[in-house]
């Protein structure tokens, strides 16, 4: 993405300009077959005193391209998100963390903030970021893709991750700031990408509502879905992207109406008189 080659190459001049002293941060990275995506990063937080990447067995150049870059790379079997993006920040070499994914980067003006913000000892204890998706040839600012507000800043020493299958976030044992400047995702390759990861990320949800004691009806079916298209197309503005606004809110309304479709067959799955599944041939 020529937009994305841009970006970087100002990195290699990045420095911090600010009247406070730095304190040193680190970037995280946890991975798993990240090649198309793991320099691009790296780049991102050329800013930071430490990069730290943790993988978890991938097969293809995620490690090679990421120790040729000369940062620190460390390989743990994959435990869940959570895990592993705690396991990061405590091997960390610096209390402040900066949680990055792969697909994820930071634009020079947010590297400055976040350097402005740890180094006037803030009394916050983590920071929320706004983030920006690039689909379907655009950076989307509307509908449920943004502010998609993420917590990534945090001191190790007062916040933690936590969640379960799906939504996983930094928790802080104190208040939370906001930083004003975008943190940039180019989460899909294409449509059919975004179909598969609704798919994905649908039964790991729904196993979470099931889990906690959620359970689905028919009105679940039928109002959810159109609500979330009216969610994200009318009241989050998906009207004024054109056809890729419509898309996007009518494949975020999708990704509800399968969400409760899958919760309601973990049900009937787990009915005392269900009837066992015909095996595969």
């Amino acid at each position: 993405m020529q937009a994305e080659r841009g970006l970087h190459s100002e990195f290699c001049i990045l420095h911090y300009t600010g009247q406070n002293p730095p304190v040193p941060v680190t970037v995280t990275i946890i991975t798993l077959n990240e090649a198309r995506h793991i320099a691009a990063a790296i780049g991102s937080a050329a800013w930071a005193d430490e990069i730290l990447v943790v993988d978890s067995g991938s097969t293809d150049d995620t490690v090679a391209i990421a120790t040729a870059r000369g940062v620190r790379v460390m390989s743990r079997t994959w435990p869940g998100y959570v895990d592993q993006k705690n396991y990061a920040a405590s091997v960390a070499s610096h209390d402040w963390i900066f949680s990055l994914d792969a697909d994820e980067r930071v634009t020079p003006a947010l590297a400055e903030e976040i350097r402005q913000v740890v180094a006037g000892d803030p009394p916050e204890r983590a920071f929320r970021v706004p983030r920006v998706t690039f689909h379907l040839g655009r950076w989307v600012r509307t509908t449920d893709f943004y502010p998609d507000h993420q917590t990534r800043l945090y001191d190790r020493r007062a916040a933690r991750w936590q969640g379960k299958y799906v939504h996983e976030s930094v928790v802080a044992d104190g208040p939370v700031g906001q930083l004003k400047h975008e943190l940039q995702h180019y989460s899909y390759r294409d449509l059919s990408d975004h179909l598969d990861r609704v798919n994905h990320y649908s039964t790991l949800a729904a196993q979470q509502l099931y889990e906690g004691g959620r359970r689905a009806s028919a009105v679940d079916l039928l109002l959810h879905p159109p609500a979330a298209f009216l969610r994200n197309y009318v009241l989050r503005g998906g009207f004024a992207d054109g056809v890729a606004g419509l898309t996007i809110s009518l494949v975020n309304a999708y990704s509800v109406l399968v969400k409760f479709a899958k919760l309601w067959e973990l049900q009937q799955q787990n009915t005392p008189n269900a009837q066992p599944p015909i095996p595969k041939s």
